[in-house]
Formats: structure tokens, sequence, C-alpha cells
């Protein structure tokens, strides 16, 4: 896929991330839309995966520790061929499939259930110890909030990644600023983010957007190239990107938008989908 296509994903995505959610009437948009382009890259260029055969034991493996962004995972999945995109509406009803957070058992291409904040990147470690000891070529992708990095557990995984080489693991950290109570900043400051991990003996490649296409090739084209040590990308994003009214706006890190906010959202989106046919 090139940029141009990567970009038109990627705003299809957001629309079923907002569909979703307004659909629920409950769920996660901020983070889920911030994600989106990571989420586009991984799943449309950067991972070994094959929707026809979602249990491959050779596929490179996917863990969204910060489980809430389930929204954003479904609508990558559903666009990358998974289950059909009809089902994104039925998100946390009940009954459907598509719960809160993500489930290993019953959607396909969800190789980790997740949800319980810090405990993801832990599954991601043990996998990649697995490929090792198995000898497998498979990597390992897990995408943590800026948020989620203020839990002890995360930082155990690290050591202990950093520790054993595991340099088919990539960690990735959504630095879009805003967690459910406010500013991370202000809540219980994790920065300086890069220096952490490179404390606990990671390659560490610092993104200044990743919102952009051009800057997440760039990293992770640098990231292949690592070895003898696992690779920490902390790419700053914006939280709700690509709806005007829930940018940079901790309210919509975990709220559903109503009728009228849901109009006002799809027709940002419907306008950058516009735009970018015309490229």
């Amino acid at each position: 896929m090139n940029k141009l296509e990567l970009q038109k994903t990627a705003n299809e995505i957001r629309k079923d991330i907002v569909t979703a959610v307004h659909s629920a009437k409950s769920g996660h948009p901020g983070g889920s839309l911030s994600a989106a382009d990571v989420f586009t890259y991984l799943y449309f260029k950067e991972m070994e995966i094959d929707p026809k055969n979602p249990k491959d034991p050779d596929r490179d493996r996917f863990v969204l520790s910060k489980g809430h962004n389930a929204p954003g995972l479904y609508s990558a999945l559903a666009e990358r061929g998974y289950f059909p995109k009809e089902d994104l509406v039925t998100l946390r009803h009940l009954g459907s499939y598509l719960q809160g957070h993500p489930d290993m058992k019953h959607i396909p291409g969800v190789d980790m259930s997740s949800g319980s904040l810090g405990q993801g990147i832990s599954a991601a470690v043990g996998m990649a110890l697995a490929g090792k000891m198995d000898g497998k070529d498979y990597r390992v992708f897990t995408l943590l909030g800026d948020g989620e990095i203020q839990e002890g557990q995360v930082w155990e995984a690290a050591m202990f990644a950093g520790a054993r080489k595991l340099d088919n693991l990539v960690v990735i950290v959504d630095n879009n600023g805003l967690q459910i109570d406010g500013n991370v900043a202000d809540v219980c400051s994790p920065y300086p983010i890069d220096k952490k991990f490179e404390a606990f003996n990671f390659h560490v490649i610092s993104v200044a957007d990743g919102n952009d296409f051009d800057q997440l090739e760039s990293a992770f084209e640098e990231a292949k190239t690592v070895k003898g040590m696992p690779v920490a990308i902390v790419m700053k994003t914006v939280k709700g990107k690509g709806v005007s009214f829930m940018e940079n706006q901790a309210g919509w890190h975990g709220k559903a938008p109503n009728d009228e906010e849901y109009k006002i959202a799809m027709q940002d989106l419907e306008k950058a989908g516009e735009a970018l046919c015309q490229k």
C-alpha cells in the first residue's frame, strides 16, 4: 500500500471507530482515533499476517495492551477482512462477539485478550520469548497508552525484555498526552518516556508525529534493523485525531457521541476523505 492508500484506509478506520462507538452508546473514541494511523500501518503494511489464516503459527503477533481502544483494533481488523464491517455496529451490544475489550476466544485476528492496563505488554514479551525459544522468525508488536505506562507491571515486562535481548519485540507508546483524568503530566508524569525505555536496554525511536505515515514508515523500517535488543517506538499523536471537537480533549477518552455529534464527526471525516480523493 502506498501512502495515499494508507491515508484513505486510516480515514475509513476512523469512520468505523466513530460509527461503532456511537452505535454502542459507550466506548473509547479518543485513543482509538489517535492510534488509527499506527493500526493502519501495522495491519496493511508492516505485519506478516493472513486474514484467511488468523491462527497461522508463523504470523506476526499484535497485542493491544491499552485494550479499551478496542474500537480502533476492531475497525482495522474489519477493514483488513478478518470479519464483516457490518458487525462493527454491534460493538458492546448484548450477545455480540465484539466486546468492550478484545477477546481472543471469539474475535478472529485478536492474538491476546486485554483490558487490564499494564498486562498486555507482559503477554507480548512472553510471545516474543516463545518465538526465540521455538526458533521462529515472527515478530511481536504491542501498543501501550501513555497513561497506561504509569502501571508498574509495564516496567517489569520491559526489564525482562531488555535483559533477554528480545529483538523480535516492538513496543509502541501512543503518546497523545491525555488520559481519562486529564493531562498525563499532571496525573502522574511518565516523562521522559524515551529515557526510561533506554534504561531498560531498549533501542528507542522517537516519532514527532505518529499520525504521519512517512514518519511511521521511517520508524518501523529502523526497527527492522535493530539486533540484540527490543525496540520502543514512542510516538506523539493527537487524541481524537480527525474529529474536530474531539481533538486534544480528555473528555472524549471514554464517551460516545450523541446523534448530533455523530453527524458532525462523520462530516469531518467525509471531508477528509474527499480531500484525499483529490490528491
